[in-house]
């Protein structure tokens, strides 16, 4: 088959990863070697796709849709597959085989361009925190023998890069010093610890057969609820910036969030401003300076 990886993966990697480069080159062929073992039919590459992965619109033998997706170690595919197959379709997609080769998922096809982040505002906030909150299970095994990274684990690996971008900037530090001290606090007493998607917002809820509305895409992680919120109150965060009401609409937002899914409000803005301050430092770094600006002053509000 004619393969091209799409531009956003290549750029993406390219970014964040130093060895993007060896896994992109050799993805012509595992994309081959993928298809032929399964006895797959290509229709299309998904694009423009993710920033962590390539998804191949497939169909299988016996002529039924599927999507087979493939990323890179960096991305953390093994533990994606190890929270779908807990979650069992419940409030996402379905993994269709369990045991691939490493990096490779095959999935239950959804209806890729239609996201929930198609539907009017309010309502997109709806479906995204009721999929959401099926979710929000106790992981496998208990707290102690789960396969999966914690909130303090995940968020201490950002804390040191997000204090190394203040270093390198010092316009920064105000907010990352504001993002930083929260999150101690918010670590010293989490309520719960859930299986939590780790990268949820509406452009991750797509349309589905068996169930109106599906989640894909995770990076799982384990603590509490409101840390996998916190993605979702920035959604559409340059319509936010561009209101003279953004401020307002943001306050309404997270406590509107907070009351509907049961999560302490503060607790909600706390990691909010930590997500916002973390994604703008990273994206800062890498040299997406608007990306960087919408998401700073976003933060700013909290």
């Amino acid at each position: 088959m004619a393969f091209e990886s799409p531009r956003r993966l290549a750029r993406a990697l390219g970014e964040t990863a130093p060895d993007g480069g060896d896994w992109l080159e050799k993805l012509p062929e595992t994309v081959r070697q993928a298809v032929a073992l399964r006895e797959l039919t290509v229709e299309r590459v998904q694009v423009p796709g993710g920033r962590s992965s390539l998804v191949v619109l497939v169909r299988r033998a016996d002529g039924s849709p599927a999507v087979l997706k493939l990323a890179p170690r960096r991305a953390r595919p093994e533990s994606e597959r190890a929270a779908l197959t807990h979650w069992d379709g419940r409030g996402a997609v379905q993994l269709l085989e369990p045991f691939l080769a490493e990096g490779e998922l095959l999935l239950e096809r959804l209806h890729p361009d239609l996201s929930v982040r198609s539907l009017p505002e309010a309502r997109a906030l709806l479906e995204a925190a009721g999929t959401l909150r099926r979710l929000w299970v106790e992981p496998p095994g208990g707290d102690a023998a789960h396969p999966f990274e914690t909130v303090a684990e995940r968020t201490g690996r950002q804390a040191a890069a997000m204090r190394a971008g203040a270093d390198a900037d010092t316009e920064l530090a105000p907010l990352v010093d504001a993002a930083l001290a929260v999150r101690e606090e918010l670590l010293a007493a989490p309520p719960e610890h859930r299986l939590l998607h780790g990268t949820f917002r509406q452009s991750k809820v797509l349309a589905g057969e068996r169930m109106p509305w599906l989640a894909v895409g995770p990076d799982p992680v384990v603590g509490e609820c409101a840390f996998d919120l916190a993605r979702l109150v920035r959604d559409r965060v340059e319509d936010l910036i561009a209101s003279s009401s953004g401020s307002a609409t943001t306050r309404r937002r997270v406590k509107r969030l907070a009351e509907a899914l049961d999560v302490d409000q503060e607790r909600l803005r706390g990691w909010t401003l930590f997500r916002a301050v973390e994604s703008g430092v990273r994206a800062h770094r890498v040299g997406r300076g608007q990306d960087a600006e919408l998401l700073l002053e976003f933060a700013g509000w909290l």
